[in-house]
């Protein structure tokens, strides 16, 4: 009986000729048709070998075609985040503008002066492309520094640490607070930065308290920096103590030494016109006398992966010279979006609705509300008869390491079931809007199913809406 059914599974040709299949053969080409269907045969040869019946022709096919699309999907999806987080690190942290996904599009399609002077004809640097942007930003900040500025661009902040501390302070040490050292994402902290570096770490002050005689007492002959590391994922309250940037620039310019600030996360704008959790921004501490800042280009800056180095030429320049710069540098693509997005910060008065960060971040907790209440039947409807769906008072975190304590007031729409133990019907409910075409990642706390909907842009909803429905009547 076996070998009967066997014998009635078509050959992987006379599944190719199905009609049924030809549309999938047009849209994914014909060999990764045949090795679908080479392997959903394989599988019905298995189960009828176990003692199933044979599938039908049309069956194979349909699976053929069904397998033939799961791989055709990218690994890289677009999904919703309704996580609650804006700049969700592993969600990929910044939305691009409009300009900037442009910009990118034409610097991929098309060969570009990536590192080519269009005046004279000769060779360019490419970080000519942004340095302009950046000390028109950041001029008023450096003062009578302003005709000493440059800047670099590598791939993120962590290299740019790794970038400035090899080139400045290899075999010699350099001087932080003890209550800096933090720990970003990954498990990746900043004494390993700097042990890899080359740099010796001299800790100094305790973890909630440092001052002023602490740095100037740890400097030596062997001191090749004083450095501040901005305390962006996490904060000490409390009996503390720090010292603040003009005074640790002021203890180091009087041993003739360079002053670094890394600030992370840091923004080229001030969050309080926004009435926005304040941010330390690259040009306060330019103006504090910091000689070299180093900050991300991906989060509340709101462009592309980047780490950003600005300071003093001199500095600039021997970190350029350094050959590990040209491992850590940004390709074309990445300068195109960082300069679309500097471009949007010479119009502030417009900044906050044509840069996505800022327009998630000073999103209305009203205008979240009211699309809850537009998006609360559909939920319901998609969590089944027994779910009980309402729309709660969320905060929403800015997240990537920026102001770890700071809310911002936002709606949620929140799932239960009743019962003593709905744990597995939630985690099913998860399941299944991950499952999406375009993925729902929510978050499950205090056994409830939450969506924060800050980040759920009113264009989309239609899309959203739609998704649920279809997902619902399949």
């Amino acid at each position: 009986m076996t070998q009967t059914n066997l014998a009635q599974l078509p050959s992987v040709d006379r599944l190719l000729a199905l009609p049924s299949i030809a549309d999938a053969i047009v849209r994914h080409g014909r060999q990764p048709l045949t090795d679908c269907a080479r392997a959903e045969l394989a599988a019905a040869r298995e189960l009828v070998r176990a003692g199933h019946l044979a599938p039908d022709v049309e069956a194979l096919a349909a699976a053929a075609v069904a397998r033939a699309e799961r791989l055709a999907q990218p690994n890289l999806r677009p999904v919703f985040n309704l996580t609650g987080t804006v700049l969700h690190t592993n969600l990929g942290r910044a939305l691009l503008a409009p300009e900037a996904i442009a910009a990118m599009a034409v610097a991929a399609a098309a060969p570009c002066a990536l590192e080519y002077d269009l005046a004279d004809g000769g060779r360019g640097d490419r970080d000519a492309l942004v340095e302009p942007l950046l000390a028109e930003i950041l001029a008023a900040a450096m003062g009578e520094r302003a005709n000493d500025f440059a800047a670099t661009v590598v791939n993120n902040n962590a290299a740019a640490v790794l970038l400035a501390l090899d080139t400045l302070a290899k075999g010699k040490e350099a001087v932080v607070s003890r209550g800096e050292l933090v720990e970003i994402g990954g498990a990746f902290r900043v004494p390993d930065i700097m042990r890899r570096a080359g740099a010796k770490l001299v800790e100094i002050g305790t973890t909630n308290r440092t001052h002023a005689k602490d740095y100037a007492d740890a400097i030596t002959a062997k001191t090749a920096l004083l450095m501040k590391v901005h305390a962006s994922n996490y904060a000490v309250v409390g009996f503390t103590k720090t010292v603040d940037e003009a005074e640790v620039a002021a203890i180091a310019h009087a041993h003739g030494l360079p002053f670094m600030v890394d600030l992370g996360s840091g923004t080229l704008t001030d969050f309080a016109r926004w009435r926005l959790p304040q941010e330390p921004t690259p040009q306060d501490s330019l103006a504090a006398g910091a000689d070299l800042v180093t900050f991300s280009g991906d989060k509340l800056l709101g462009g592309p992966q980047a780490g950003i180095l600005v300071g003093r030429r001199e500095l600039i320049a021997k970190i350029k010279k350094n050959p590990l710069k040209r491992a850590l540098r940004v390709g074309k693509v990445t300068l195109a979006a960082l300069e679309a997005t500097l471009r949007l910060y010479r119009d502030p008065d417009r900044l906050a609705q044509r840069l996505p960060t800022l327009r998630l971040l000073t999103r209305g907790e009203h205008d979240i509300a009211a699309q809850a209440e537009r998006l609360c039947p559909a939920l319901a409807d998609f969590a089944g008869a027994d779910a009980e769906v309402s729309i709660e008072p969320a905060m929403s975190q800015i997240g990537s390491g920026a102001l770890p304590v700071e809310r911002l007031a936002s709606a949620a729409l929140v799932v239960r079931y009743p019962g003593k133990r709905p744990g597995k019907r939630l985690a099913a409910l998860e399941a299944r809007l991950r499952g999406l075409p375009q993925p729902v990642v929510g978050r499950i706390a205090e056994d409830a199913l939450r969506l924060d909907l800050r980040c759920l842009d009113p264009a989309d909803e239609a899309r959203f809406v739609a998704q649920l429905r279809a997902e619902e009547e399949s």
